[in-house]
């Protein structure tokens, strides 16, 4: 019986060691690029259009009204206030558009208030400042929804008191992008994107008892959680290349290559967009054609 005491005991200290050197290296790493999403190749990859067009993202608000969960603070959002930031880098990484500066308007506007102040009288005609660059479209969005828990489900399985468990969780965030004529106020594109939050929880533990009074218990595992703000990014450079695939196809903006509509990077968004909203598109003939038949109904 001590030798089969001494035997559990030493196997819960190999475990707890495993434990120990299965931790993260340390906390000193040094800070790195933002890891790209799924989606960051495919908006660096777009073909180039026929000219950039001057944008304005005046913000991008967060309209889901979700807070964590306890034992998080009640006043913590489940998602990024930092929506805009993170759609004015995939703007100026699709190289489709060229945003000009709005959210911090003011403070722009002070600088240069400042820059005339400080003017001498024979340096105006030198330093005079250039106009600010007018937007010829707005972009502009919201994080619509954050769903938590929309699936869950897990999987253990133990005999004699020793086995493996796990547990997931699914959130889903949606946001929504759109593209605004300045002159007309006219929408030109809207589009919504859905991306899934994964969360998944591994864990192993051991419920025995070594003798009469003594019972041995051992817990280890692992949780893994995708960060929020790196799915809202994903989410907002799936919109993006969505909103420039339809207005590639519907005219709002055209490719320096017509061609490259039909090429497999906008083809595959284009043919994803229509079978998931069942929207077949249809030639000006059939078009015309439908519009007859109702007339004549």
């Amino acid at each position: 019986m001590r030798a089969r005491s001494l035997s559990l005991m030493i196997f819960a200290a190999v475990v707890l060691g495993g434990c120990a050197t299965s931790r993260p290296a340390g906390t000193n790493s040094p800070a790195t690029i933002s890891p790209p999403t799924h989606s960051t190749r495919d908006l660096a990859s777009l073909p180039p259009p026929a000219g950039v067009i001057p944008v304005a993202v005046y913000g991008m608000r967060d309209q889901t009204g979700q807070y964590k969960p306890s034992p998080d603070s009640s006043f913590s959002t489940s998602v990024t206030q930092g929506a805009a930031s993170l759609l004015v880098s995939a703007l100026r990484d699709s190289r489709w558009f060229k945003p000009v500066e709005r959210e911090n308007l003011q403070d722009l506007l002070t600088e240069r208030k400042i820059v005339r102040a400080l003017e001498q009288p024979s340096d105006r005609a030198q330093t005079q400042l250039p106009p600010l660059r007018p937007a010829n479209m707005l972009i502009e969005g919201s994080i619509v929804a954050y769903e938590s828990n929309v699936r869950t489900g897990g999987f253990g399985v133990r005999y004699l008191g020793i086995g493996p468990s796990d547990l997931y969780r699914q959130d889903q965030v949606t946001i929504n992008l759109r593209a605004v004529d300045i002159r007309s106020g006219d929408i030109i594109q809207s589009v919504t994107t859905t991306k899934t939050v994964f969360s998944i929880q591994l864990d192993f533990g051991v419920f025995k008892f070594v003798s009469l009074r003594h019972l041995l218990e051992v817990e280890t595992g692992l949780s893994r959680n995708e960060p929020v703000q790196q799915c809202v990014r994903e989410a907002i450079e799936a919109g993006l290349i969505h909103l420039i695939a339809q207005g590639a196809r519907d005219g709002s903006w055209n490719l320096k290559n017509p061609d490259d509509l039909k090429k497999p990077l906008l083809a595959g968004y284009l043919k994803a967009y229509d079978e998931q909203t069942m929207n077949t598109p249809i030639t000006a003939a059939e078009q015309s054609k439908l519009s007859g038949e109702i007339h004549a109904q």
